[in-house]
């Protein structure tokens, strides 16, 4: 059944490679540094992907108040020249809606929401949480499921299916890395169109190759040419070219999981020339060996990407 909230993927457009962006912050204290955040913007839309995603799990949102993030959304989507996928996850109903309100006003293309975080919710309540959302919301706003259960509670498959059935719903960012999950939600797709978003750069490639429409990848908030030369490579079906950019994926995968989420890709930033401040928590000489490696392998995969573009 067609709900009266349906949206269109076709308008949507979102496809291709969009940058999750770290959020820097200011030298002391815990607000975000606006300016910064704006200069990481600016160099992400310049390096060819297909949009940005701010203020997400790679953003650490939970680190900022409702204010701030507020403050953000309007100067980042009135700044950059890409369209932009904010998360307006909160942990209150209420919070979401204010949030995607703020959003949408400023000129976002859709707004993400995870269900509410910190507390386990079970299906019913997470159903209940995005039936209400939609019915608060103005018609016609596109919301993304978010599903990323390593940091809140899990959207279960069979839930998603049955919400994306309904045609309500813009698509869903499954950030699982679940090949299972991908699956079920590509079977779906042939039937009610939605926008599918891997949210795990590890399953990017092959889940665009079997249907996804995008990818919101940390991995591209640090290395945009590497993440856009392999959409390249998937849009052009050259096998050699994926398995290059798919080995150089997992080798940068390899590295920044050596730590929590976010802080190697924070530190990448950094290393590239942005001021991104502390981590949230001290982490004095631990990257070290993350620091002899990067300079290299950035050098190397500018180079190729400019070769193999």
């Amino acid at each position: 059944m067609q709900n009266q909230n349906s949206i269109s993927p076709e308008a949507l457009r979102i496809q291709g490679v969009w940058a999750a962006a770290v959020t820097p912050r200011r030298e002391t204290g815990h607000q975000i540094d606006i300016a910064a955040t704006l200069d990481l913007l600016d160099f992400l839309a310049d390096t060819g992907v297909d949009g940005l995603s701010i203020l997400g799990s790679t953003g650490e949102f939970i680190h900022f108040d409702f204010e701030e993030r507020i403050h953000l959304l309007k100067f980042s989507l009135k700044r950059t020249k890409k369209r932009v996928l904010p998360c307006v996850t909160h942990s209150t109903i209420d919070g979401t809606v204010a949030l995607a309100e703020a959003a949408m006003q400023y000129g976002a293309a859709a707004v993400l929401a995870l269900p509410p975080y910190y507390f386990r919710y079970g299906a019913e309540e997470i159903r209940r949480f995005y039936l209400t959302l939609l019915d608060l919301l103005p018609a016609g706003t596109p919301v993304f499921l978010y599903n990323i259960p390593f940091f809140a509670s899990a959207l279960p498959i069979d839930l998603a299916c049955e919400l994306l059935a309904t045609g309500a719903f813009a698509g869903i960012k499954d950030s699982s890395g679940d090949q299972e999950y991908c699956r079920r939600l590509l079977e779906v797709k042939k039937t009610q169109p939605f926008t599918l978003i891997i949210g795990n750069d590890a399953l990017y490639a092959a889940g665009r190759r079997a249907g996804a429409d995008a990818v919101v990848s940390g991995v591209a908030g640090a290395f945009p040419e590497m993440m856009s030369a392999l959409e390249a490579a998937v849009r052009s079906g050259d096998e050699t070219k994926i398995t290059h950019w798919n080995g150089r994926l997992a080798e940068a995968i390899h590295w920044l999981d050596r730590f929590p989420v976010p802080m190697a890709l924070r530190r990448a930033a950094h290393l590239r020339g942005f001021k991104t401040a502390a981590m949230a928590l001290p982490m004095n000489g631990a990257f070290d060996e993350f620091d002899r490696w990067f300079p290299a392998f950035l050098d190397r995969t500018r180079e190729e990407a400019a070769m193999r573009s």
